[in-house]
Order: C-alpha cells, then structure tokens, then sequence
C-alpha cells in the first residue's frame, strides 16, 4: 500500500493504529514494571516524537499527560547530546533524569529511542516512568525541605543505557549503586526497554505496510489538525483580559505562600498566558522548570478542549510569556522535587481564567495536591531483617463542580490519567494497614453544582518502626469555586504517636516523622469547589446529598 493517498479514511485508520502502538507501549510497562507507582498507578507515559524537531506526534490514551507534554524537551535534549557524541545511533537508547532538561522530577526517568529505517532517522520514541527510590536524603525522594536538587536524588544526564542493542554495564552499575531498592530499579528499567522495543517492532510493521512518507505525512495532517481546532476552539472565547491569581502553602523551608498569577489574553484565534507576575523562585522544592511550567499548560488547555487532538499543534495557536527567574522557569541548582503541586496549581489559574472568560466551558478548582507520602523503614522478622521497604504512593480528592453537574468524588489530580494505588496492594507490599479509606463528607464547596468530595485515609503501621514523609498542599488556600461557588474544604495531614495527635508546623508538608508500631497517618484530603450559586441548587440534589451522607452541615 505505499502509494495509498492520504485521504480522509486512510488518516484515521493510521491515526488509530499510532495511538494503537503508543497504547501497547504504556500496556506493556504497566504489565511488567515492580513498581506499584507505575504498575498500579500509571505514573508514566509513552509517545512517538518528530524526528527534527522532537514534538510531540502521537501519545498513549492512558499514560500522563503531563509527561507527554514535558517529553518533548526531554526528546531534544537527547538528540542535542547525541549530536555532540555523533549523531543518533541505531540500537541505542538514550537514558536521564535531569528535569531542568526533560521536564518534570528526578523520578522520572526518560528513556529516548531513535527509529531508523535503514539509514534514515525517521522518528523518536519515549518512555517516561516515575522510579520508586534514587537516593537523595529522603526515601521515595519527595524531601519537603531541599534547598537543592542534589539534596532530592542522584543526577543523571542524558546517557546511553543501550549501545547498539547491548546494555551498559557501567550505567546500570552506577544507577544501582543509588537507590535503597535495586530490585525495583532493574524491574522498571527493563519493563522500559520493553516497550520500547516492541514499539519498534510495531512501528517498522506500520512503515512495511504503509510506506515512510504516508506515515509521516499522517503525522504532520494530524498536527495541523490540532492547530486548526485550537485557534477556533480559542476563537470561540470572548476577546477580553482576564487575569487570575492563586497561591502555594510555603515552599517546605520558608513559611509564606508563594502566588502563581496568570494574565490570560484572548485576541481572535490567538491565546496568550501570561505567568510575569508570578512569585520568583524559591528556597524549597515546589519550583520546576520552563519544560515543566509548558507541559502544565499543555494539560490544561487540553482539558478545556477536550476535543482537539493531542499533539504538539495544541500550542502552536498558544502564546507563554514566563521570564527567568520565576519559581516556574527554576533553572540548577534549584530544587523541583514537588513539581506535582506547582503545576496543579497552574492549571488551577488557567482553569479559573477560563471560567472567567466564559463560565459555561470552566470547571471550578480540583483538590490541587497529590499528598505525596513516603513511609519507610527495615524489616524486622527473621526472614527479612534488616531489608529496606519503602512506601511511596499519592492519594486523591474531589473535583470542582462545572455547567454539567456535581465535581467528581474522590478523583485523582487532573494532571494525569493516572489511578489512586488500591489498598490492597499497598498492604500486600508494605508493613502498613489502612483503617479508614472512605469519603469525606462536607468537603466539596457549596454551589449550584456541588464540588467532589475529598477522602479520607488512615494508615496504621504493623513494623516495629519507620519514618513518614509528607509533601502536600491547600491546607492554608482552599481549592476556589467558579460563578459563585464556594471553596471546598481545606487539605489535613495529622499523624497519632505517643498517645496524641500532631499536625505539620507547615501544614502539609513535613519529613522525619518518628513511628512506632501501632502509630497512624491521617490523610483528610480537600473536596473541590463548586459551580454556581448554593441558592440554584436543585431541593432534590441536597436532599441526596443529605440522605448519602455527602453533606452533614459540620465544617470539616
């Protein structure tokens, strides 16, 4: 079929049969990695990426989002490393972490692969996935107080893992050598590797069949598409000036909230998102990079417009004004370890900046923190002792009320595709027991479309003792309500040792938490803000509310 024209039948079925092969590759590493974070909670992503420019072409339906849109960066920093070393190779892969160049954290580790078909590069493949443990001061690497990237986890630039097909003994030895749990290491690196391997074979099958150029020009039709679709999706808004502000706890070391401000311009088919007005960056670890500040947007703007396609033509009818020196432009040294918090509060601005422009299309603010928690500690029964475990998993909250209907209860962050590690896992792999996992009444905020619910969870420790580690946020700016909504309720964090409750002296984030066995965690997670005014509600959905126990009439 290699002289087949690209008409509009053939275009979706190759556009199918793309998004077919980035789906197995996310399928793939979700079946075979020893992480719970990616093999229960999908914490990682696949997509194929333009050979020249390394723009996002096609991405996996079920992996990050977030990731896909960072991943571009990460793809070009490879070939920018490659084209000093001689050029991409056939048979390598190129692996790091480095988030000022790929996006993102320190945990994400990239896996970049060229495609050839005999001489010619034809396009790139990419893996992302978040590796359990990589060093650093803390377990799990989210340390609420580093005050630089080193102090997060071990550093790696963009290397080759695979030579001409063969592993690299030395970088899996020094990738070893840096992590509390090596196992795990070696399961996600390979189940990497893997589907990378088997979107080349699958990829090579298509070009078989096809033929290069309707394939590649397959792809560009499908960027253009999204460019087209976005300028009249934006075309759509009102012309106007709309600006929108929301602020972060503390950054872990300095107790002040720190505002990311957002002055949104729609001009005809033009979109401008203007961040100038954001605070600088900080001491602690809720800055992130350029990368990671544009893969936010890229997030949001995709849920405004769920129906342009997902590619690098999503911003190409989008203007970024975020200058140096801000907390979401940080360059090295500076810590981003807890880029998850900054960039939900990103799309949080642009959300709201949208409802403002027209109510009708916004959705009032999600929970806006994934609570990262860390617990870990040594095995103490004789079959095990002295073996580290190392408890890593986020947890969800409500969503925000819109046009529709009521937000969703108990979802997880609009960042990503991901799902909430179950229970049952999570005791199954680690000395813990959940006590409480259930709803959490009156924490969605009030409106005509009441936000979701938020959760709440209590962990018991079954070891003898550990430490727990919490990097959180909203505990001191609740999630905001759209056309009238109310907030809903903010974030909490307590732990139970010796006889008694504490809370963080930051809120919501805190490290070096002393256990015992029998002791607890207490995660109260906030509902999302509503839609409307609380006088439309329908009598009907709060006595629903009422009888299901959603609402109680007690602050939480």
């Amino acid at each position: 079929m290699n002289n087949t024209t690209l008409d509009s039948v053939t275009l979706a079925v190759l556009k199918g049969r793309l998004e077919q092969i980035a789906d197995e590759m996310d399928a793939t590493l979700y079946r075979s990695a020893f992480n719970p974070i990616i093999a229960e909670a999908h914490d990682a992503c696949h997509g194929i990426y333009d050979a020249l420019t390394g723009d996002t072409m096609i991405q996996g339906k079920s992996g990050l989002p977030v990731f896909v849109g960072a991943m571009a960066f990460a793809v070009r920093a490879a070939m920018r490393v490659a084209a000093s070393q001689g050029g991409m190779q056939a048979g390598d892969v190129w692996l790091f972490n480095d988030p000022y160049e790929g996006g993102t954290h320190a945990n994400d580790f990239k896996l970049v692969k060229p495609i050839f078909v005999g001489q010619q590069l034809v396009c790139f493949l990419a893996s992302a996935a978040h590796w359990h443990d990589i060093g650093g001061a803390v377990p799990g690497n989210y340390n609420p107080s580093a005050t630089e990237c080193w102090q997060e986890a071990v550093q790696i630039p963009p290397v080759r893992i695979m030579v001409n097909h063969v592993m690299s003994a030395d970088v899996l030895a020094i990738l070893k050598a840096n992590t509390r749990l090596p196992d795990s290491l070696w399961g996600d690196l390979n189940g990497q590797l893997a589907a990378l391997e088997l979107g080349d074979t699958r990829l090579k099958t298509l070009f078989e069949q096809y033929g290069i150029d309707l394939i590649l020009e397959t792809m560009a039709a499908l960027r253009t598409s999204a460019r087209q679709l976005m300028r009249a999706q934006i075309n759509s808004l009102p012309d106007g000036h709309y600006h929108f502000e929301d602020t972060l706890d503390n950054d872990g070391v300095v107790d002040q909230p720190l505002t990311i401000s957002l002055d949104m311009t729609v001009q005809g088919e033009r979109l401008t998102l203007d961040f100038s007005n954001t605070s600088p960056a900080c001491a602690g670890p809720v800055n992130i990079s350029r990368a990671t500040a544009v893969a936010a947007c890229y997030v949001a703007l995709k849920h405004v417009f769920p129906d342009v396609p997902a590619n690098a033509g999503v911003l190409d009818a989008v203007d970024m004004v975020m200058p140096e020196g801000l907390l979401i432009t940080a360059q090295r040294p500076r810590p981003v370890g807890g880029y998850t918090e900054t960039i939900l509060r990103m799309i949080d601005v642009i959300f709201s900046a949208v409802a403002l422009a027209e109510p009708t299309r916004g959705v009032a603010q999600a929970y806006g923190t994934i609570n990262a928690l860390s617990i870990a500690g040594h095995r103490s029964d004789a079959a095990r002792a002295g073996q580290r475990w190392v408890m890593f998993s986020f947890f969800g909250g409500g969503h925000g009320g819109h046009a529709a209907g009521d937000g969703l209860n108990h979802g997880n962050a609009p960042i990503s595709t991901a799902t909430i590690p179950p229970l049952e896992i999570l005791e199954a792999a680690y000395p813990v027991r959940f006590t409480q996992w259930s709803l959490r009444p009156d924490s969605g905020g009030d409106g005509q479309y009441r936000g979701g619910l938020g959760a709440i969870y209590e962990i018991e420790l079954l070891e003898t003792a550990a430490q727990a580690f919490i990097f959180g946020e909203r505990a001191r700016a609740a999630p905001k309500g759209i056309a009238g909504g109310h907030e809903g309720a903010l974030n909490k964090f307590s732990y139970h040792t010796q006889g008694a409750w504490h809370v963080p002296p930051m809120g919501s984030k805190m490290l070096g938490i002393q256990l015992v066995q029998g002791d607890k965690v207490r995660l109260e997670t906030p509902g999302g803000g509503g839609y409307g005014s609380p006088a439309k509600r329908d009598p009907g959905a709060r006595q629903y509310d009422s009888f299901s126990g959603y609402v109680t009439g007690v602050k939480p």
